[in-house]
Parts: structure tokens; sequence; C-alpha cells
């Protein structure tokens, strides 16, 4: 059967969808085969080819010619001398002959079912070809539309005909607005029969990473990188970064002129503050950069434990632990070290020595 409009139609529905036309062709082949088998008795004795060259779709069954028909052989697959001869008058007993067979000539019944399996097919090819495409993206960000909110969780709509639910208390407020584009993080994707269940977090740590990374070209290049991050979503993050370019300050990079690099992962956060301190090697400089913005009168550093002891002035005690040791904790977090923090006064009292 030639059939240049259908090679045409492969092409844009494989466009389209985004879906190899090999692929494609496989399952309109299985589809054929099927309607084959409804309309010749269920013999399994076909193969479908495709030439694309000459616009052709062929369906060949293929027959062995015996004396008499073995009854445990596969139906179809053997055909009598005397039947053969009637379309290969010269054929023999061991001979294999082919009969070309036209897919217009099959059933209504039988296209339609043909119908159905590559509808089905191409179905279950879309659902593998997002999988894969979230797959690969896991560990990395997108963006999603806000599409439906009830009490406990959000729909977001992830593109590629996928949606994905969300808890609300893992949204930022500001979130919560029908229609909203939000940045989220994907963090697991599951293949199911409905097609991908994709995770996404709003809140997980690394989304902040990546919309430095986004905003940041030194990150992106590997000149700058993060070497410790904590947050706590909506509020409050701290980002310990480090240079791989001794000309390059890994602060100032991450915050560009006037804070206009900072900013806009912030504005993408709706708000929420973030803190930018460098990395040391030496942990007394590292662990007085991590309790920013407050200041550090001395640091002693038990190696062996991995801990420090921050000692500020009295009026700087607030400032460095924070709102419910906010700052504290995730100096600790970011740096790596336990970090005890003391003001002159009690440390004094304490007779701690520095």
């Amino acid at each position: 059967m030639i059939s240049k409009d259908f090679f045409k139609a492969l092409e844009q529905v494989a466009e389209d969808r985004g879906i190899n036309k090999e692929k494609i062709l496989d399952i309109f082949g299985k589809g054929l085969l099927n309607a084959y088998k409804k309309d010749y008795n269920g013999q399994q004795n076909a193969k479908v080819i495709f030439n694309e060259e000459k616009a052709e779709i062929m369906i060949v069954a293929t027959y062995l010619v015996v004396d008499e028909i073995d009854p445990e052989a596969e139906k179809g697959t053997q055909i009598t001398v005397e039947e053969a001869h009637e379309f290969k008058k010269n054929a023999r007993i061991g001979d294999l002959i082919e009969q070309k067979i036209t897919p217009k000539d099959f059933g209504r019944m039988a296209a339609s079912s043909a119908k159905q399996i590559l509808t089905q097919g191409l179905k279950q090819l879309e659902r593998e070809r997002n999988f894969e495409i979230f797959t690969n993206k896991t560990g990395e960000m997108l963006i999603a539309e806000v599409v439906q909110i009830n009490n406990d969780f959000v729909t977001l709509n992830l593109g590629y005909d996928t949606e994905t639910s969300i808890p609300a208390r893992d949204l930022l407020e500001s979130d919560l607005i029908v229609g909203n584009q939000v940045r989220v993080y994907i963090t697991k994707v599951e293949q199911t029969t409905k097609g991908p269940k994709v995770y996404v977090s709003r809140t997980d740590r690394n989304l902040v990473k990546r919309l430095m990374e986004n905003a940041i070209p030194e990150l992106q290049e590997g000149i700058v990188e993060i070497i410790g991050l904590a947050r706590d979503p909506g509020d409050r993050c701290k980002v310990c970064v480090a240079s791989n370019n001794p000309k390059v300050d890994p602060v100032g990079a991450c915050l560009g002129k006037n804070g206009s690099r900072i900013r806009e992962v912030i504005d993408q956060l709706n708000g929420e503050k973030i803190d930018i301190y460098k990395y040391s090697e030496n942990p007394e400089e590292l662990v007085s950069n991590a309790i920013q913005p407050a200041k550090s009168v001395a640091v002693i550093i038990n190696q062996k434990e991995k801990s420090a002891i921050a000692i500020v002035a009295d009026d700087q005690l607030s400032l460095a632990i924070g709102k419910k040791g906010q700052n504290a904790r995730l100096a600790v977090q970011s740096s790596g070290w336990k970090i005890d923090i003391k003001s002159e006064t009690d440390a004094f009292i304490q007779e701690i020595q520095f």
C-alpha cells in the first residue's frame, strides 16, 4: 500500500509529541498485525514492512509448504502444496513462500482494533517519554504553575501534560494563588501506569542552590562553589561559599553589584533572607564568618570533636544567636562545625581561656 500522506502525518505526530518516529511505527505495526490476525483467523505468520523511501506499507505473510498441515504447528504458518499452487504455480514441499496483504482489505472491526492499539501505544510512549524527561531533571529546578488549591494540597502543572500535588505546607503562603508561576525542585520521579509521578519541593535547600546558580555566572562556571547551605524555608538561608580563583571574591560574586544578583534569588523566594559568608580552611575564621552578622571577639577550637566556642561582645550575643536560635543553628548546619556561642561576660565567669 502506497501512502505518502501516512508518512507525512507520521513526521508531524513525532514532532508534535516529541516521540521517536521509529517507536510510533513499531506501535502502528503492532496494530496492523492485530488487525491481520482478526481477519485471518488468528494467524501468526505475518510481519509489517515500512519503506519510507517508497512511502510503502506492506504486510507479508510467510508460509512453509508442507504435504500435510501439522496440527501442533503455530497457527497459519503452514500451507499445503495444493493451497500454495493457487498463488505460486511451482511451489514445492519445503519452500517458504510469501504473500503480500493489503491493509485496506481489512474489515471494519479489525481496522478499529488497529486504531485503538495505535492510540493506546502513543499514550504509553508519551508516558515513557515524560518519565525520561523528568528523570533527567531530577535534582534540577523547573517552573510550575499553580492550577488548583485545597486545604491540604496544591496541584501544579509541570508541563508535558504532567501534574503533581504538593502539600500546601511545603509552599510559601505567597505561592498559594492559582495561576502563579513557582520554581520547584524535583526530588524524585517514579513510573506508574498513568505516567510519571514527580515529587517536587519548594522548601528543599537545593532549590536555593539552583536559583543561585541561575543568577550567578561564577557558580555556573565553577569559579565559585557552595560549600555549605542551611535553610529555614520562607524565612532565612545561610550559605557558605568559596572561590577557586584567588582573584575572585566569592561573597562579592554572589551578591553582585549593589546586591543585584542575590536580590534576584531573594525575589524568587518571595523575600526569604539569604546570608552569604566566606569559607576558610582556618576553623577559627570559618566559625567567625559563620555567625555573621555578629562579630566574634575570639573563637576556641576543639579540632578532635570539630566543635568551637565563639565568644562575642555582650551586646552582640542576641545577634549571634538570632531569633529562637536561628542564626546559631544555620551557622552550625552550613559550616559543619558544632558552635557554642557565649558572651564575653559569661566566658570570663566560666574562666574560658582566649
